[in-house]
């Protein structure tokens, strides 16, 4: 039976003071994985028209330990922008710089960290390696596992699916694919599991109520009848679908909206804070959030991300069915579980080993050190 297995990659950058006799640091081995291959070239051409947006990052610094010997930082990190970086290069195209998130890079692919000795409920593996590019810095691994999840044992779910069916979802890369992944995870519903299913385009809509797993015929034709056309009111989709999430609660289950789009929602920057707002109050109530992205060329990214982060989930970007798979079959435990909610992490440095140090990636998870301790 499948397993969930949460984990987190974080890397450090740091510039020594380490006395020569100092034992010569682990080399790091990278975990072999499999790479979900692209889509055929044929259907990947680029529209002539690119209106992606993506939230400005600006690299970490080095910090010197002397004055600042605390690095703080969030791990509820994504994986999308592996498969994102991946589209443009199979495109033939440089990605933009803001669209690569190293967090998420390093943290696409599974890593066999120790499970959690005894009651503890997280595991914890460093690693330290002389950094490849620069002769007398070194590369700190930090890594932190939860135990696994036996699927079957999983909560019950109470999922609400809210797909963008709008105009600017009708390319083959869209709504189509945005069908054939969700089959894919209405194959791993249990009898206990439900489903719903909201659209949005100009109004929204129940087109499924909630429905027992148990019926993956009735889910499967509805999933079937998707069609695409009109403007986008997402605004008005979401609160529709945490509704119906409301109405069908699950105490001590798995409460979850999952939005599928290419985020162009069209509904202005008020609209915009009044779902953050929305979602933040839902994420209180125990309705969690999981953004999946779709499509190219008017992409997103930087207001999907934002979402998932206030509605306590994660975001990934699906660019082809072999990355559905990964995201709602193979790693289903660590998209649509919760298993640790507000994780943070405080490294201290030893002035007397390490003369700086920066923290690589996590630009927009960096927290204030006296939020450690802030729940």
């Amino acid at each position: 039976m499948r397993k969930a297995l949460i984990g987190f990659a974080g890397l450090l950058f740091v510039a020594g003071c380490t006395p020569r006799s100092y034992p010569p640091p682990a080399v790091l081995a990278p975990p072999p994985a499999v790479m979900p291959p692209p889509m055929p070239m044929t259907s990947m051409a680029p529209p002539e028209r690119n209106t992606e947006s993506y939230s400005v990052i600006d690299e970490n610094a080095f910090r010197a330990v002397a004055n600042e010997p605390l690095s703080t930082f969030s791990v509820d990190v994504d994986r999308a922008s592996y498969a994102n970086v991946r589209r443009f290069l199979v495109e033939g195209r440089r990605p933009p710089k803001d669209a690569v998130r190293i967090e998420e890079m390093i943290n696409y692919f599974p890593y066999e960290f120790p499970a959690p000795s005894g009651d503890h409920p997280i595991g914890v593996a460093t690693e330290v390696a002389d950094a490849p590019w620069r002769a007398g810095h070194r590369l700190v691994r930090i890594g932190l596992h939860t135990a696994p999840v036996e699927m079957r044992d999983a909560p019950a779910a109470n999922l609400v699916f809210l797909i963008d069916v709008s105009g600017s979802m009708s390319s083959a890369d869209r709504l189509p694919l945005v069908k054939r992944s969700l089959r894919l995870l209405v194959q791993q519903l249990r009898a206990r599991d439900r489903v719903a299913i909201v659209v949005y385009a100009g109004a929204a809509g129940l087109v499924l109520p909630s429905t027992p797993g148990s019926e993956r015929g009735t889910i499967l034709d509805a999933i079937e009848r998707l069609e695409s056309g009109g403007s986008t009111a997402g605004g008005a989709g979401l609160r529709l679908a945490y509704d119906v999430a409301h109405r069908h609660h699950v105490d001590g289950g798995n409460n979850r909206v999952i939005l599928a789009s290419d985020g162009d929602f069209n509904v202005g920057v008020s609209s915009d804070a009044e779902m953050v707002r929305l979602i933040e109050e839902k994420r209180q109530q125990g309705t969690f959030l999981t953004v999946l992205g779709f499509g190219r060329g008017n992409l997103k990214d930087s207001k999907m991300e934002q979402l998932a982060d206030r509605g306590n989930g994660n975001y990934a970007y699906i660019d082809n069915l072999l990355e559905a798979r990964k995201v709602l079959v193979t790693e289903m435990g660590g998209t649509l579980l919760t298993v640790a909610k507000d994780v943070k992490l405080q490294v201290e440095f030893n002035p007397a080993r390490v003369r700086a140090y920066r923290l690589i990636g996590y630009e927009n998870r960096l927290l204030a050190n006296q939020d450690f301790n802030d729940d």
